[in-house]
């Protein structure tokens, strides 16, 4: 493992110090996910298909959720809920 530190801008831009950054190429995508405390770095041609397919999903959530919030969202009873989940 490899430590080092950086610092912010006031535009939020962060340098990744230049012994991090030996194998990643100008212009790679990067994945950032927040925990906590902990903020998480990872080339993105390197994700697996499924977090991939995961990250999606939670964005589609997340969407949902907002929408929910915003008095946007469908109400419906369990079984009319379940009979429209079979038709799918």
């Amino acid at each position: 493992m490899e430590i080092a530190i950086t610092r912010m801008s006031s535009k939020g831009q962060v340098v990744i110090p230049a012994e991090m950054r030996a194998n990643i190429p100008e212009g790679e995508k990067l994945l950032i996910i927040q925990n906590g405390g902990q903020i998480i770095m990872k080339k993105a041609s390197e994700l697996d298909k499924n977090v991939a397919e995961d990250i999606e999903f939670a964005k589609r959530t997340e969407e949902a959720w907002k929408r929910i919030e915003e008095g946007k969202g469908i109400k419906m009873d369990f079984d009319k809920f379940v009979e429209k989940m079979k038709k799918w």
